[in-house]
């Protein structure tokens, strides 16, 4: 680990990225432009040291994250629709729309194409934002490992709010440094309780000053915050505002389980909890 001298003598030459321990230097890996050179400037910019053991599980998260933005931009402009989960529906073909509002994929069904459907059929499909960051995630990760890995590590999806396959490995973490690729969460303290589903809104950072959020669109953060200001309840006082609550899948995780092919079983214990609250932070049901 650098010593705090050490990180700010390499800030000027070096992106703020370890590999095996050792700064590593940028070069022309990424072409001036590219998504990957912004994000990786992003983390030169950072406080905080990015560690990897090899290359190649840097380049998985930084072509995970540039899909994660063009499965984000994707989806706003295809036709799902926003609803809380007493009134979404799905694809029957591929899903069955439990009780609680969750999509389960049906025995038969490859987990790639049922993924693929919502963005192909998404006029037959309706969730809430916490859902459909993590359609977002399944869909970029899908593009990442392609359709073969991908049927292979993640057989029993079923979508309802957070919940994902423990491989997919969603973590909160708490700062206002946002790399492209990250979820954020805008707050909604003064929601009018007829409308619950606008506590709050899950979003995509872009990288270009925009966020995805699911019912909303592709908004800068001060139209965000203007969107959810207009449905507080009567008499509100408080402000919507961003948080410092980010969410991210586990990069290095899906980076080692796509080089090594190894460490993951097909009978995943999966806790899930039927909250019924739409429009939840990543770090509200942690378990």
């Amino acid at each position: 680990m650098l010593g705090k001298n050490e990180i700010l003598e390499f800030r000027k030459g070096y992106i703020m990225i370890q590999l095996a321990g050792m700064p590593f230097q940028q070069g022309d890996l990424w072409p001036p432009g590219s998504i990957e050179r912004m994000i990786s400037q992003r983390m030169f910019e950072d406080t905080v040291v990015y560690s990897y053991q090899v290359i190649g599980e840097l380049s998985f998260e930084l072509k995970l994250r540039k899909n994660i933005i063009l499965s984000a931009r994707a989806m706003n402009q295809s036709n799902v629709r926003f609803e809380s989960f007493s009134k979404s529906f799905c694809n029957p073909q591929y899903w069955h729309l439990t009780k609680s509002g969750g999509f389960l994929l049906l025995n038969g069904v490859k987990p790639s194409d049922a993924i693929q459907d919502i963005y192909m059929n998404s006029s037959q499909y309706a969730f809430e934002c916490a859902t459909a960051i993590v359609i977002i995630y399944y869909h970029a990760v899908l593009n990442v490992l392609g359709e073969s890995l991908f049927n292979q590590f993640f057989q029993n999806i079923y979508l309802y709010g957070w919940h994902a396959d423990p491989d997919l490995g969603k973590n909160a973490t708490y700062t206002t440094h946002l790399l492209p690729g990250d979820v954020v969460y805008f707050n909604n303290p003064d929601f009018d309780p007829q409308t619950p589903y606008w506590r709050g809104e899950n979003a995509v950072v872009l990288g270009d000053g925009t966020y995805f959020g699911h019912g909303l669109g592709i908004l800068t953060a001060e139209q965000m915050i203007h969107a959810l200001n207009q449905v507080r309840k009567p008499g509100a006082n408080q402000t919507a505002y961003l948080t410092n609550k980010i969410g991210r899948p586990s990069f290095t995780y899906l980076a080692k389980l796509s080089i090594s092919q190894l460490g993951y079983s097909v009978n995943k214990h999966q806790h899930i909890l039927h909250h019924n609250e739409s429009s939840v932070p990543i770090d509200r049901y942690v378990f």
